[in-house]
């Protein structure tokens, strides 16, 4: 199986007639600080990536989602701070319209962006090409789109 380091969570929630997707800057003397990113972390020690993306979330925003979904795009980049590949799958957490986000101690801001402007404020090719695929699969209801929703509601993750 391959290892899996971190994971990536792409936050959307309907707006205005369409949809925005949450950034958040990171705060500064963290890798990547003051860069807007996606939320993004680290799995403990035998956790599953579905359920360390939704860690996540509820830690770095303080949402809980009411819509989980795994993507097939899985990034994969080499650091060279400490010389390592690391490989994060990808995921989309779908927030209520009028949910609050509460950032923790790692990002010193956030922000809602329509995701048909968002595109160049995306740091890599990866996740452009993640929303894409939440754009045409998850938000355009495509044919995979029941194949790659995770139930949260009966695992006590989405609480």
């Amino acid at each position: 199986m391959t290892h899996i380091d971190s994971v990536v969570v792409l936050i959307v929630r309907a707006a205005g007639g369409g949809h925005e997707l949450l950034l958040v800057r990171r705060g500064p003397g963290r890798y990547m600080g003051e860069t807007w990113q996606l939320v993004c972390g680290g799995l403990e020690a035998g956790e599953e990536a579905w359920r360390a993306a939704l860690r996540e979330v509820r830690e770095e925003t303080g949402l809980v989602p009411r819509e989980f979904y795994r993507l097939s795009a899985v990034t994969t980049f080499y650091r060279a701070d400490n010389d390592s590949i690391n490989t994060a799958p990808m995921f989309c957490a779908i927030a209520d319209a009028g949910a609050s986000v509460v950032i923790n101690d790692e990002s010193t801001t956030f922000e809602w962006v329509d995701i048909e402007r968002v595109g160049a404020r995306l740091m890599w090719p990866g996740d452009r090409q993640a929303l894409d695929e939440v754009r045409v699969v998850i938000l355009a209801n495509g044919p995979a789109k029941p194949y790659l929703r995770i139930e949260i509601a009966d695992t006590g993750a989405g609480t």
